[in-house]
């Protein structure tokens, strides 16, 4: 950890540390210290560029749920570029909607959802960050379904024309990080169980996979064993049979008193040409943002965690269709 804070004890530390600090400790300011000032953080639904605008969206969630706690759950690095490292952090979340926002009129409902968040820190300051929030199982909490939840947030974001655009590749930013991930074979399995399952080898779930696997998945859903697991990743390729599907960032590890895990983001990039978890096919491009957590054990793959964004595949889908 060359040119960190010393009160950090390492990395991982590091990242739930900062993340309590500027959340639950409304340590808002610190951010100044903490993040870039010209850092890019991508995230299914936008990008926003820039320190100051990070700050204005924390306040922002905060006054929509002044209770949210984050519980980091496992934080998985590798090094990075120029001395800086790379932390795939999975959280826990859990909120109430106090107050109108974003999420529409405040509920008053207690919300619990996963995030994952790729952030690269260097010399004490994170510089370059994905993030996929889990908004299918946020909306459905609150009574929405993600297609009617990205409806009306265009609608209250000014209309098809003045709304957030969604992510696409085409319209990234580059950042400081440049790396690709590690070497480690935990991260080479988990990437090639991944790229089987995107080239319709559904076989390798009852062949890699735990028969007690657990998986949280998008939208809030928990998978208990191999048939509920084929049906989520079945569910998704179905929607986008055609759509290519990339590996974008690889990371394993096997430290000590913990499973050996991998952490990947990926992409899928393509039509909607297909029936499956998104319905009837309606034939437009849509890009997806994918973050993945796998814990392994004596008997296979014992925990995997899948994040995507359904209401940003929605709102992309409806921008085209109207």
């Amino acid at each position: 950890m060359k040119n960190f804070d010393p009160r950090w004890k390492d990395f991982p530390d590091y990242i739930i540390g900062i993340t309590k600090e500027i959340w639950e400790d409304r340590g808002i300011a610190t951010l100044d210290h903490y993040y870039g000032a010209d850092l890019p953080v991508r995230s299914p639904g936008s990008i926003v560029v820039g320190n100051k605008n990070v700050v204005a969206a924390t306040m922002s969630t905060l006054a929509e749920f002044p209770d949210r706690t984050l519980f980091g759950e496992d934080v998985i690095w590798c090094e990075g570029n120029d001395d800086g490292l790379l932390s795939s952090h999975r959280l826990l979340s859990t909120a109430t909607h106090t107050n109108p926002g974003v999420y529409g009129a405040a509920t008053g409902k207690t919300v619990r959802y996963r995030i994952i968040a790729d952030c690269y820190a260097r010399a004490n300051q994170i510089t370059d960050e994905w993030l996929v929030r889990d908004q299918g199982a946020i909306v459905r909490q609150m009574g929405w379904t993600p297609a009617d939840y990205a409806r009306d947030l265009i609608d209250r974001e000014g209309g098809p024309d003045a709304c957030v655009k969604p992510f696409l590749p085409e319209n990234d930013v580059a950042g400081p990080y440049t790396g690709r991930g590690n070497d480690s074979d935990w991260g080479a399995k988990y990437a090639d169980i991944l790229m089987r399952i995107m080239a319709a080898d559904f076989t390798v779930i009852p062949r890699e996979y735990d028969r007690a696997v657990i998986g949280e998945y998008a939208g809030g859903v928990t998978a208990i064993s191999h048939r509920a697991v084929d049906d989520f990743w079945i569910g998704l390729r179905a929607s986008f049979p055609s759509a290519t599907f990339k590996i974008h960032h690889v990371v394993g590890r096997d430290d000590a008193m913990m499973s050996p895990r991998a952490a990947i983001r990926w992409s899928l990039d393509g039509l909607n040409d297909g029936w499956g978890a998104f319905g009837r096919p309606t034939g437009k491009r849509v890009h997806i943002m994918g973050m993945s957590h796998a814990e392994f054990g004596p008997w296979g793959l014992r925990r995997e965690y899948t994040l995507y964004d359904e209401t940003a595949v929605w709102k992309q889908i409806h921008l085209q269709t109207g």
